[in-house]
C-alpha cells in the first residue's frame, strides 16, 4: 500500500496574526481542499492522513463530504514541531502501508505526475523528494547586510514536498532524530543523518508554497492556467 500524509498543523506565523493560510480561499475552495483534491486523484495514493491542529479534526471531516473525497482517510493531531506531526502521521499509517509520501498542506498545486515519481524513485532507492535546480546567483552573507562570497549554485537543490519514503526507512530516521533530541527543517535531513541517500525528482512545473500573502495571486494564477489547460479542447491536427 502507498500512503500520503498531508501535513496540516502549522501556525500559519509569516502569514500574520488571525490567518488560517490552509483555509484562505483559492478559486473557490479552501488551499488545503487543493492539496487533499491532488493526492484523493492520484492513482498510486491509496489512503490519505490528514494531521490537523486541536480543534480542527471536524473541519476535515466536513471538507470531504463538500468536495466528495474518494479515498479512505484518518485524521489526526499533529505536534509541537513539524517532524512531530509526521511522527504521529507515520503511527497512524496502515500496518501494510509500504511506502509513504509527506507533503505540505500549504502547497496546491503538486501534480499527479510529480507524486507518481517521488513515489516510483523512493520503491527504488528508498526516499526521494521534489525538488528544482536553484537558478538565481546565490551570495552568503554573515550579517545579512554585506556579501561575503557567490555560491556555486551548480550544486545547489531547492527541495519541495512530496518527501516520499519506504515506510521502514523515513521511520527508521525520524527515530534518530528523536533519539538525539535534533529539530530539523523536512524530512529529508532525517535521512541524512542516518546515511539514506535520497533521490531528488525534479519539477517540470511549478509547485510552490503558501508562506506569505504575497504567495495568493500567483498561486491562484497557476490554479486558473491549469483548469483552463485542462478544460480547453485540443488543437486540431
Amino acid at each position: 500500500m502507498t500512503s500520503a500524509i498531508i501535513v496540516a498543523a502549522g501556525k500559519s506565523t509569516r502569514m500574520g496574526p488571525e490567518v488560517d493560510k490552509l483555509f484562505l480561499e483559492l478559486n473557490g475552495r479552501p488551499v488545503v481542499a487543493h492539496t487533499w483534491s491532488r493526492f484523493d486523484a492520484a492513482k498510486c495514493i491509496e489512503q490519505i492522513v490528514m494531521v490537523v491542529r486541536e480543534g480542527m479534526q471536524s473541519a476535515f471531516g466536513e471538507m470531504a463530504q463538500i468536495y466528495n473525497f474518494k479515498k479512505p482517510f484518518r485524521v489526526i493531531l499533529g505536534g509541537a514541531e513539524r517532524q512531530d506531526s509526521v511522527w504521529n502521521g507515520l503511527v497512524a499509517l496502515p500496518p501494510d502501508c509500504e511506502v509513504v509520501a509527506i507533503q505540505d498542506g500549504a502547497r496546491p498545486c503538486t501534480t499527479e505526475e510529480l507524486i507518481t515519481a517521488t513515489v516510483r524513485a523512493a520503491r527504488e532507492v528508498g526516499a526521494a523528494v521534489a525538488s528544482q535546480a536553484v537558478n538565481d546567483t546565490i551570495k552568503q552573507s554573515a550579517d545579512g547586510a554585506f556579501i561575503e562570497r557567490t555560491v556555486d549554485r551548480s550544486k545547489l537543490f531547492a527541495v519541495q514536498t512530496p518527501q516520499t519514503f519506504r515506510v521502514d526507512v523515513i521511520r527508521r530516521a525520524l527515530a534518530e532524530v528523536r533519539r538525539q533530541g535534533l529539530v530539523v527543517t523536512d524530512d529529508t535531513t532525517a535521512c541524512e543523518l542516518v546515511g539514506q541517500p535520497v533521490r531528488l525528482v525534479l519539477c517540470s512545473e511549478p509547485n510552490p508554497k503558501l508562506t506569505r500573502k504575497d504567495d495568493v495571486a500567483y498561486l491562484e494564477h497557476l490554479l486558473k492556467q491549469e483548469r483552463r489547460l485542462h478544460s480547453e479542447p485540443p488543437e486540431p491536427n
